[in-house]
């Protein structure tokens, strides 16, 4: 890192630059001693394809719509730059520091961002389709409407960041960090954010249609009106997690913690509940019909006018839950706890209705 004051960029440098990417690249190999200074000149639209800018100074530089299609800027120091609508197919920017850079409608398809620190940086609408994001700082990035899909993301620290209707599609976000991210209208479909910090995340509105969760810390995030279709929570935390409206039909919630979730008008239909923790959760008027609810503890549930029409409750710890209202018809309930339940007007397995 430079210290002290910032340095014009030097004039020797940019000379050599303008004379092609071959003679850079040569002068390059010969004095790779030499950390290059280009600091805050212009470079718009320049051709920098195949160039070797590893180590090289290039904050606040303007790059827009240059082509640095599979150039070197390892380690390069992007700090502010203008990269708008730049072309970075396929470079390699392991460790580049591209700290409050705007990268807007940017071409990254490909690229390797591996280790980089693309803090406060600005990427809306930018295409990073398999890119390598891995381990990379992007702490309050902005990622509107940018395109991620098959991009790895595994251990990148994305907390507060502003990925609203991003495309995640098969992205790996493993242990990634998304505390507090806004993932609203994401398309995070069949992603993989198994064991990824997602506390207080929204993803209201999001398509996470087959996604995998397992194991994530997702307390008290946000998921009104979500698909979540056939996607996988196993051992997942959603402690006082809302999911109002949300489509969780066929999802696994095997062993997941959900107690204070809020399922209100959740669409529960065929999801695995086995021996799952609903603690004091709200599932009002939930569909939970041919759910498996085998062993789960809904002590002190709110299940006011639920549907659980051939649900599997067997073993299931109902103690306190409200049944106001519920639908039972046909469910399993050998060896179940109803010790303190609220049953007014529930229509119990045999069909009748208690009064």
């Amino acid at each position: 890192m430079r210290t002290g004051l910032l340095q014009m960029a030097n004039d020797e440098h940019l000379i050599l630059l303008r004379q092609g990417v071959e003679s850079w690249n040569r002068w390059r190999e010969q004095h790779s001693e030499i950390a290059p200074n280009l600091f805050q000149i212009n470079l718009n639209q320049a051709n920098l394809r195949e160039a070797t800018l590893s180590n090289t100074d290039l904050r606040e530089v303007g790059l827009s719509r240059a082509d640095f299609c599979m150039a070197n800027l390892r380690a390069a120091d992007l700090r502010q730059a203008d990269l708008h609508e730049a072309i970075l197919y396929t470079a390699d920017l392991t460790d580049a520091n591209l700290r409050e850079a705007n990268l807007i409608g940017a071409d990254l398809r490909e690229a390797n961002l591996g280790g980089a620190d693309l803090r406060n940086a600005n990427l809306s609408t930018a295409t990073l389709s398999m890119a390598n994001l891995r381990n990379a700082n992007m702490r309050e990035v902005t990622l509107r409407e940018a395109n991620l899909s098959y991009a790895t993301l595994s251990h990148a620290d994305l907390g507060l960041a502003d990925l609203y209707k991003s495309n995640f599609s098969r992205a790996d976000l493993r242990e990634a960090n998304l505390y507090t991210a806004n993932l609203a209208q994401a398309n995070l479909y069949m992603a993989n954010l198994s064991q990824a910090d997602l506390r207080e995340a929204t993803f209201s509105q999001a398509d996470l249609r087959e996604a995998d969760f397992r194991e994530a810390d997702l307390s008290m995030a946000v998921f009104c009106i979500a698909n979540l279709i056939g996607s996988t929570f196993y051992k997942t935390n959603l402690n006082k997690a809302n999911l109002s409206m949300a489509n969780l039909c066929m999802a696994n919630l095997n062993h997941a913690n959900l107690s204070g979730a809020i399922l209100m008008g959740a669409n529960l239909i065929s999801a695995n509940l086995y021996t799952s923790v609903l603690t004091e959760a709200n599932l009002t008027e939930a569909d939970l019909r041919e759910a498996t609810l085998s062993e789960a503890d809904l002590s002190n549930a709110n299940l006011r006018r639920a549907d659980l029409s051939m649900a599997n409750l067997s073993n299931t710890n109902l103690k306190g839950a409200d049944l106001s209202y519920a639908n039972l018809r046909r469910a399993n309930l050998w060896g179940t706890t109803l010790d303190g339940a609220k049953l007014k007007d529930t229509i119990m397995p045999d069909g009748k209705v208690c009064s």
